[in-house]
């Protein structure tokens, strides 16, 4: 019982803790992880340890599995160059720079225990990121990139992590041996998740049940990862590789399951984002507790050392290999796009660290050197990079005009794809106008798709005009809908509870095709 109070006690507090966040216009993982904090100093509270193998068996393989269904996959092979760059040149870049800048302050720290400290913090946290980057529409190419990092970074930082703490413990690791195991680990693990993601799919078009098919998907992001951790391959990568091809497959499941699902990643994924940070506060009187003999100005100073390393290499990197990784990209292609400033500038910034960072220092061996300053360090270039980066993010984007015609217009490939998917309705129905018993219904739909075609052959004539009176349209539609709820309301009492039901359901999802047109539509 004390174990189900804890966690629906942390629940609720993350409730309030976002509410808070949202009021004060803070990302909400700052507010979690600053509430977690004061949560462990209250008097009476039971301590919460974070265990690191359940944390990240928890928590890694849902949340990834999540952002890999959503991940653009086309753009992703597009701009695999600069994701690359950062997933793996980065995490080395930055493990290098913080081993380099600690290793003077603390030289009783082998060599082999800081660069185990520079690849514990080097992986941005994908969670971190996205719970700052949501509320705003950027230009596709930063959102791919950054999404597409964290789907692999992790992978790449555990494996260099891995190797460290063998170097460490042992005496020396090879490395040729880091480097082979790395390719394998990385290769092992994504043809596990190709495999479970082909079962997954081949298992959810023959259920035929909604609810099964959501339990599935989710039970497959953890057979994934826990099938790669068998065979001592990545199970980071694996879940990933699960997700994408889910993800790929889903235009084939019921419309009813794809909304439900998506309803039920959501939830999910607000939990366990909540529970991560909250309990990544709460560590904090543990950490402290076993540095009661520390000198507090050596802590602080690695920190602080620690701290700036991690977030300069990262701005040094991405404007170092940004801007001719682009151009080369764009050269062997034929285009002309020139990255503005603001690209490698929020690139560089969304460098937030979490949950991966915190579990991979808690799980060092007990008789690693200085094993609890490491954690100490670590918990404060979370902190550090949450508190500077997360909160000042967001003024960051506002600072540049992102209206470009990336974002704002409306993309050819877009206005084509509404006009084909039109023209197709109306060549299905065309067939049926020719038949008695379903002409006259045909006709009215035949007349709707068409008007659908007019409107998308305007977007490439007009696409602001054409936007700007579909918006007002879809704006209007809320506002009959919104009558019609009303009207409902007043007649619940003379329906039978299935008649309501089935009539709030009809209105419910119109509502909500509404809403989602007008959210592509309009910047945020």
């Amino acid at each position: 019982m004390a174990l189900l109070e804890t966690l629906l006690g942390l629940t609720a507090a993350s409730v309030a803790l976002a509410l808070l966040a949202r009021a004060l216009r803070l990302p909400s993982a700052v507010t979690l992880v600053l509430g977690g904090m004061a949560l462990a100093f209250v008097p009476g509270l039971p301590e919460v340890e974070l265990a690191p193998d359940l944390a990240l068996a928890l928590f890694l393989p849902p949340l990834l599995q999540a952002s890999a269904l959503r991940t653009d996959w086309p753009d992703f092979r597009a701009n695999l160059p600069l994701i690359l760059l950062l997933a793996v040149g980065a995490v080395l870049v930055t493990a290098g720079a913080v081993a380099a800048t600690v290793k003077p302050l603390a030289p009783e720290l082998p060599w082999a225990a800081a660069i185990a400290l520079g690849a514990i913090v080097a992986p941005p946290d994908a969670v971190s990121a996205t719970s700052v980057l949501k509320g705003f529409r950027l230009p596709k190419r930063i959102v791919t990139v950054l999404e597409g990092e964290s789907l692999i970074n992790d992978a790449s930082s555990l494996v260099l992590y891995r190797f460290a703490v063998a170097a460490t413990m042992a005496g020396a690791v090879s490395l040729a041996e880091a480097s082979v195991s790395f390719l394998v680990s990385a290769a092992g693990g994504a043809a596990i998740g190709v495999a479970v993601g082909w079962a997954t799919v081949w298992l959810l078009l023959r259920l035929q049940d909604r609810m099964l098919e959501i339990v599935v998907s989710f039970l497959s992001a953890f057979a994934s990862y826990f099938a790669a951790e068998a065979v001592h391959v990545s199970g980071v990568l694996a879940a990933v590789a699960c997700g994408g091809v889910v993800g790929r497959r889903r235009l084939e499941l019921a419309a009813g399951t794809r909304l439900e699902a998506n309803t039920a990643w959501e939830f999910v994924e607000f939990v366990l984002t909540s529970l991560v940070f909250t309990l990544m506060g709460l560590q904090l009187r543990g950490i402290l507790e076993r540095l009661t003999d520390t000198d507090p100005w050596r802590l602080a100073l690695l920190a602080a050392a620690a701290s700036t390393a991690l977030i300069v290499s990262r701005i040094a990197w991405v404007f170092a290999t940004f801007y001719p990784v682009s151009a080369l990209m764009n050269g062997l292609r034929g285009q002309g796009f020139a990255p503005p400033l603001s690209y490698p500038a929020i690139i560089s910034w969304a460098g937030m660290r979490g949950v991966v960072s915190l579990a991979a220092a808690l799980a060092l061996p007990a008789e690693f050197p200085s094993r609890d300053e490491v954690v100490f360090v670590v918990f404060c270039c979370i902190l550090t990079s949450l508190l500077l980066q997360g909160t000042t993010l967001a003024p960051l984007i506002r600072r540049f005009d992102l209206s470009d015609p990336e974002i704002e217009a409306v993309r050819p490939e877009v206005a084509t794809a509404r006009k084909e998917v039109a023209a197709a309705a109306v060549g299905a129905l065309s067939d049926k106008l020719e038949d008695r018993e379903h002409a006259e219904v045909a006709e009215t739909l035949v007349r709707d798709f068409r008007a659908r075609v007019e409107h998308a052959e305007r977007l490439d004539e007009d696409p602001e005009a054409a936007q700007r009176r579909l918006n007002a349209q879809l704006r209007l539609r809320l506002s009959a809908l919104g009558a019609a709820r009303a009207k409902l309301a007043e007649l619940r009492d003379e329906l039978d509870g299935e008649t309501l039901a089935t009539l709030v359901e009809e209105l419910d999802l119109e509502e909500e095709q509404v809403r989602v047109a007008l959210r592509a539509a309009e910047p945020t």
